[in-house]
Formats: structure tokens, C-alpha cells, sequence
């Protein structure tokens, strides 16, 4: 069943076209990535689904919801959640609060209880730490819980920032470039993460990904992206070998000499 759908939707800016003419969709319970080189058009994508850019034309829908009739401040009410290419956390908070900000759109008290800590804002605030704590068991973070993030390594930040998002107990994860600037171990931890998250949490996973290794071992079903159009889309052992995606990231100098190592005339 399908989670999120994009049909023909389109993006311009000016007399560019950033996204042109995509469709695909994104079942419940997968782990779905979008690849292709810098400038293909992937982080548009996410943009779009955020709500923070309007397509010109087409339809984004999520478990039945319009997004395109929704502001971006409602998206994450819906169960859409998502971490940046560039870490965006408060440095000079802990890592606890950055992840109590997560919680936002579960709060049901009024300002005024708020202010005076009463009513039902006691139980509420209980149930929030929880839930955080249940993160930062979940993603190993119990010795940065109360440290400020301006002085936490950036493999960790990254880890923070997806927990940020885990926080908000989303039904659909956008990770943007989750292994980006990582090490091979930090990127090892990140596999097992995608794979927990999924099964272990229920959630759907769309990711945007340069490294092909931890698309390989993660990703149920990749797109192909070039020139904000779609290339390919299958398993990421099918996508890896399309000649338009070889062609995209290499040239056509490797579809020549993929072709003459198989035997066959181009």
C-alpha cells in the first residue's frame, strides 16, 4: 500500500527545471532511497514534500492527505518527519532538549497551563520525557544526554539530529544524506539504525543517498534522479546497472566499456 505519492509533479525556478514531470510512490513498511548525481534534483524533492516549495504542477499526497493544500508547519503533524544535509540543532542546548523540541507536535496543553505547570502539562511532560529517553536508549546516546551539543563530534550530531526526528514518532522518515561525512564504523551504525527503525519502530524510510554501499544493504526500491527527471527505479542491484544511470554518474565512455566487457555492440 502506498504511503506517499507523487504524480507528474514538476519544479521550476525561473526558467530552471529543478524537478520535471516525477511520479513514484513510497509503500508503508519500506525502505525507499532517491540517487543520482549532485544537482539531480533530490533534496528538491524532499523540499517539496516538506512543503517549503510549491511544484508548478502535479499532486503530492500522504495516507490520503493533500500535502500540496497543507503548510509546511502541518506536515509534521501528519507524521512526516526529517533530518538536513546541513545539521540543524540548537548548540547551545543539550542534547535532551533538542530532543524535547521533537515533541512539539504531541503538546495538548494550552499556553497558560504552560506557564504555571498545571493541569494536564505535569502528565504530559512525563510522557515526553519518556519517550525521549526511549530514543536515546534506542540510538546509544545515554552519555551525551545532558551534554551541549556545540561540543559533541559531528558523527554524533548526525545521530542526535535523527533521533530529533525519531522524537517525533513519525509514521514516514525523510533522511537527507544520513551517511554524509561519516566514518565507515559511524556508517556501519547508521545501516543497522535504518534497518532497526524500520523494523523495529514500523517506520517508512525515504532517503536521499550518495553512498551506493549503504543503499545496497538498506533500500528496498531506489530511483534514479538526473537533471530532476527520473532515470530508473527498481532494486538497487537493477538501478546500479541501468546504462542511463552509468551514463549519468560516469559518462558514455563507461556504457562503451561496460558493454565491450559483456560482449555486446553499443
Amino acid at each position: 500500500m502506498s504511503l506517499l505519492t507523487l504524480e507528474n509533479v514538476t519544479l521550476k525556478f525561473g526558467g530552471v527545471t529543478a524537478v520535471n514531470n516525477l511520479s513514484m510512490s513510497v509503500n508503508e513498511g519500506e525502505v525507499f532511497a532517491l540517487v543520482g548525481p549532485n544537482g539531480a534534483g533530490k533534496s528538491t524533492v524532499f523540499n517539496m514534500i516538506s512543503r517549503f516549495y510549491t511544484p508548478v504542477r502535479g499532486s503530492i499526497a500522504f495516507d490520503g492527505h493533500d500535502l500540496l493544500k497543507r503548510k509546511p508547519s502541518q506536515v509534521p503533524s501528519l507524521g512526516i518527519a526529517r533530518t538536513f544535509q546541513n545539521i540543524e540543532l540548537f548548540e547551545r542546548a543539550t542534547v535532551l532538549q533538542n530532543l524535547l523540541v521533537g515533541r512539539h507536535r504531541h503538546r495538548k496543553t494550552t499556553l497558560v497551563e504552560e506557564m504555571f505547570f498545571i493541569g494536564r502539562t505535569r502528565e504530559q511532560e512525563r510522557q515526553h520525557r519518556h519517550a525521549v529517553e526511549e530514543v536515546i536508549d534506542f540510538l546509544d546516546l545515554q552519555a551525551y544526554r545532558d551534554k551541549m551539543i556545540a561540543g559533541l563530534p559531528y558523527g554524533v550530531r548526525k545521530v542526535v539530529e535523527l533521533a530529533r526526528a525519531l522524537a517525533t514518532k513519525p509514521r514516514l522518515l525523510l533522511l537527507d544524506e544520513p551517511a554524509s561525512g561519516l566514518s565507515v564504523e559511524e556508517t556501519q551504525d547508521m545501516r543497522w539504525w535504518i534497518d532497526d527503525i524500520r523494523r523495529q519502530m514500523g517506520i517508512t524510510v525515504l532517503m536521499v543517498e550518495h553512498d551506493m554501499g549503504l543503499v545496497s544493504k538498506v533500500c528496498d526500491r531506489v530511483l534514479a534522479l538526473a537533471d530532476g527527471a527520473k532515470l530508473a527505479e527498481g532494486s538497487p542491484a537493477e538501478v546500479q546497472a541501468h546504462p542511463a544511470v552509468i551514463e549519468a554518474y560516469l559518462g558514455t565512455a563507461a556504457i562503451s566499456k561496460t558493454a565491450n566487457a559483456k560482449g555486446e555492440r553499443v
